[in-house]
């Protein structure tokens, strides 16, 4: 309800959040190409998967900052956290394009594109419906082995079907998440029996993997520290600015378009994956790939900083 008079306004803020950075990591990698790749990586590869690196915005963790500071239910974190989450599908997507051009033959490119169309053409409009109508008889919370035996074979065969198209696994669990709907009993107790699993066990050891794969060491003389630094540079000022100049033309007052461009260039754990299928791919080196981390984590680190700054608590309460 309260988004309804922004909605043409977080689609317009969201989208523009994406086309600068994009275009502005697309102009960087014209410098970093000769500096931090080699020749066995195509520069259109390279050059699209710094564009969508640059363009990332963290939802999940965007979403837990709101909440922590008591902005979730205000115009101004509704109207973030709807961005965000424009933002994240519309990266997922490019994303998508980009591994599918990075893995594919130049002679595969078309046939991986129509591949991946019909395979999301599939999803939603035959296995949605079939897997509704399946899920559909486990209406209690206590669900039989035979449905999560179900869900996760079918999430296998979904994340291998991506791959054998050409795009990555990752999408394959995407689709088939996205597919079940999500008041069902099976998303419900699926989500919170798996909850502590994921968050216990699996992120820590996909944040210590990361860790492992991050060589600062390798970042060798101050030329590379300062390409580290314009690499912060170009994606805090490609977020922002891009956030800030369509907040102001869709009429927010100047606090609420510094503060959601501060918001948006949030990225954690979404940019890490990224990072990561950019780095399994090889389409990134190990020096860049650190360079981008600490991006990561900078750009995630100084949101909640800079959001104190410009909200304070007294006047944070009283919107709320």
């Amino acid at each position: 309800e309260r988004l309804k008079h922004r909605a043409r306004a977080a689609v317009a803020i969201s989208h523009a959040s994406i086309v600068v950075p994009f275009l502005l990591g697309a102009l960087l990698a014209l410098n970093l190409y000769p500096k931090l790749s080699s020749r066995e990586v195509p520069f259109t590869s390279f050059a699209l998967f710094m564009g969508v690196a640059m363009s990332i915005t963290a939802f999940p963790v965007l979403a837990r900052i709101l909440t922590d500071r008591g902005m979730m239910h205000t115009e101004l974190g509704i109207l973030a956290v709807s961005c965000a989450a424009t933002d994240d599908v519309t990266a997922w997507c490019l994303l998508a394009f980009v591994v599918a051009v990075a893995k594919s033959r130049p002679d595969q490119g078309v046939v991986v594109a129509i591949a991946t169309v019909a395979y999301i053409g599939a999803m939603l409009l035959v296995i949605r419906p079939l897997v509704r109508r399946v899920i559909a008889r486990w209406e209690s919370d206590h669900l039989p082995r035979s449905a999560v035996a179900f869900v996760f074979i079918a999430l296998l065969l979904s994340a291998l079907a991506t791959e054998a198209i050409g795009i990555h696994a990752i999408f394959g669990a995407f689709l088939l998440g996205a597919v079940i709907p999500a008041g069902s009993a099976v998303a419900r107790t699926l989500s919170r029996q798996l909850e502590s699993v994921v968050t216990v066990l699996l992120l820590p050891s996909f944040f210590a993997f990361t860790g492992m794969r991050t060589r600062i060491d390798l970042l060798l003389g101050l030329d590379q520290w300062l390409i580290c630094g314009l690499i912060v540079l170009v994606a805090t000022a490609g977020k922002f600015g891009g956030t800030v100049v369509a907040a102001r033309l869709a009429g927010l007052d100047w606090r609420s378009t510094t503060a959601l461009g501060t918001l948006m260039n949030t990225r954690g754990l979404m940019e890490l994956i990224v990072l990561n299928i950019g780095l399994d791919l090889q389409v990134i080196s190990p020096v860049l790939f650190a360079m981008m981390v600490i991006m990561a984590l900078t750009t995630t680190m100084i949101t909640a900083p800079v959001l104190r700054c410009l909200i304070p608590e007294p006047t944070l309460e009283a919107e709320c």
